[in-house]
């Protein structure tokens, strides 16, 4: 299982490809005042975590 250094990691590489512009630092610190950026930062964390399980299988 991967550590949440390396979910986080995962899950930077992956917004910041797709979010040319905006970076996973930035989603972080919305997430914090915002519903919906605190449901897309989940839904990326998710997304890093599958990727590690499937990477460790």
């Amino acid at each position: 299982m991967a550590s949440k250094a390396g979910i986080e990691a995962i899950a930077r590489e992956s917004y910041e490809r797709c979010h040319p512009g905006d970076s996973f630092a930035d989603l972080l610190h919305r997430a914090g005042f915002s519903r919906e950026d605190r449901f897309l930062r989940d839904q990326w964390l998710d997304y890093a975590r599958k990727q590690a399980e499937q990477a460790s299988a």
